[in-house]
């Protein structure tokens, strides 16, 4: 099949339509998101630990962690001790020092300020201590 210009002379027009085809791809492309949606498996589930659970492997789990409270206000405790944003680094290294590369788990208040857990996990970081783990309640 061969169009005509519209000036009337005997050329013929080489363009592609590529309507068509985009309108091929666009259903195509909601067939796949349909499908995609249909055979995605159900959300993670997660199963927390029973904190009612007391036993020796979980005692020695919590005890070999380095443990970070990020209280209400933004006071920051590292294995029970506070201390401020100002010195977090320095005592996080110093931990570091004392008790190797172990887990920080981090336990923050639900209105603690963001500021303060990302200082603790920027002082994390920059200490070497790259397992870092937010523990739920």
């Amino acid at each position: 099949m061969s169009l005509l210009s519209s000036a009337g002379d005997q050329e013929v027009m080489a363009e592609i339509n590529i309507t068509p085809f985009t309108d091929v791809l666009l259903v195509l492309l909601i067939i796949f998101m349909i499908l995609a949606a249909l055979v995605t498996p159900p959300g993670f589930q997660k199963n927390l630990p029973d904190k009612s659970d007391n036993s020796p492997v979980q005692q020695l789990k919590k005890n070999d962690n380095i443990q970070v409270l990020v209280s209400e206000k933004g006071t920051i405790f590292i294995d029970n001790r506070k201390t401020d944003t100002a010195h977090i680094y320095a005592d996080m290294a110093d931990v570091k020092r004392r008790r190797g590369n172990k887990h920080v788990s981090l336990t923050a208040d639900v209105k603690a300020p963001y500021q303060a857990i990302i200082t603790v996990l920027d002082a994390a970081r920059l200490t070497g201590l790259d397992d870092v783990g937010f523990v739920t309640s």
